[in-house]
């Protein structure tokens, strides 16, 4: 009965996760509870459990006393001899208890309390395991549309991927793997409740950390992020090591590292740029693909004017704005931008200084022009004027 015993709580142990102490402790709870209910109290009662064998005994501490008032806590002089010839008034005695004879219904309360400490116990353990893991990519398998919702199976326990977390155009089936970004853990009497994300700025720098060692091992540092899921993310790198160039990092050989998270995000187009102390730069950097004539840019308002060749402008701006919200969104500056031909006719160069340090207009924009259309044509047309 004993061995049974033993290779049960092992198995317990092993399958929840829930320590042999803490089995054994609810055990010595239900014992006592069933003591409660079979004589109505259970102050006197002790009970010893022996951690390796699974051996117990229960027994009834009494003080011996010339009157017995009540014979749950007292036994008289005699019966205490009885015993042992050596106890004297006062003394205490252990009188053994068996737990065979208690009734159904104190049998059925200590099974009970031996389940709930167990979910209990379970529930903890699912909950610490998990809350550790938040802010943090994990792998789930869809299992099934709840509404616009989705269930989402973690190992363990299920996720729900709400429909704000949700990136537009998604659509998953059944079975299907994807990487989730834990937003928050919350402790609930029915377990823990994990809320899931695809569309977290975070997400993207997860898998970066888990796809690039650079990054992972701190040589390369992710600097800002800004994000519109599904669409378009841009990221900016430095570089703790002089030897490493921390934009080849991310993107990898031939695009290896870049394209298996671009791959994970269903197509998200991810532009990586070098971090610049210098926010000027930053902001130059921010708008790539897109060239940049100059950058002046106010710390205190937070506040830049940026002045691109004129055939430059829509790319800067990108489709729908979003080249420069994202760069603005990363920078952290509110960003203006105009074209050359914009600027001159609103006197910027002459107002910002400029004027005479900037090429020609004609010889700046054709020059920049050829060299652009011949490396970026292609990529240009597919990607801001589909």
């Amino acid at each position: 009965m004993n061995k049974e015993l033993m290779e049960a709580l092992d198995m317990l142990e092993k399958e929840k996760n829930i320590s042999k102490d803490t089995l054994l402790e609810a055990i010595e709870n239900s014992l006592l509870t069933a003591c409660k209910n079979h004589f109505g109290k259970a102050d006197n009662v002790k009970v010893n459990i022996n951690p390796v064998t699974g051996d117990f005994s229960v027994y009834a501490e009494k003080e011996v006393s010339e009157t017995v008032e009540d014979d749950l806590l007292q036994i008289s002089l005699a019966e205490a001899k009885m015993i042992d010839p050596k106890y004297d008034l006062g003394d205490i005695v252990q009188i053994p208890i068996k737990s065979k004879e208690f009734g159904r219904i104190a049998t059925q309360n200590a099974k009970n309390v031996i389940l709930q400490k167990i979910r209990e116990e379970e529930r903890k353990v699912l909950y610490n395991e998990y809350y550790n893991m938040e802010k943090d990519v994990v792998t789930g398998i869809v299992q099934r549309y709840l509404g616009k919702n989705i269930s989402i199976n973690l190992g363990r326990v299920d996720a729900i991927l709400n429909e704000t977390e949700q990136v537009k155009g998604e659509v998953f089936k059944p079975t299907e793997r994807i990487k989730l970004y834990i937003l928050e853990v919350k402790d609930t009497p029915k377990g823990p409740r994990i809320s899931v994300s695809r569309t977290h700025p975070d997400l993207v720098k997860r898998l970066f950390e888990s796809e690039v060692a650079e990054v992972k091992d701190g040589t390369v540092e992710i600097r800002a992020i800004a994000r519109e899921a599904g669409s378009r993310t841009k990221i900016a790198v430095s570089s703790n090591d002089e030897n490493v160039d921390p934009v080849g990092a991310c993107v990898g050989i031939n695009g290896a590292r870049v394209n298996s998270i671009v791959n994970e995000l269903r197509g998200e187009k991810i532009d990586i740029i070098n971090w610049d102390d210098n926010p000027a730069y930053l902001i130059e950097n921010a708008l790539s693909p897109a060239k940049v004539i100059c950058v002046v840019a106010d710390e205190d308002e937070k506040e830049a004017q940026v002045i691109v060749p004129d055939y430059q402008l829509s790319l800067a701006i990108g489709k729908e704005g979003q080249n420069a919200r994202l760069a603005a969104r990363l920078t952290g500056y509110k960003i203006d931008i105009k074209s050359e031909t914009q600027a001159r006719e609103l006197g910027l160069f002459e107002e910002l200084g400029l004027e005479g340090q900037v090429e020609n207009e004609e010889s700046y924009g054709e020059e920049a022009y050829e060299d652009y259309q011949s490396d970026n044509e292609d990529n240009y047309q597919e990607e801001y004027q589909e």
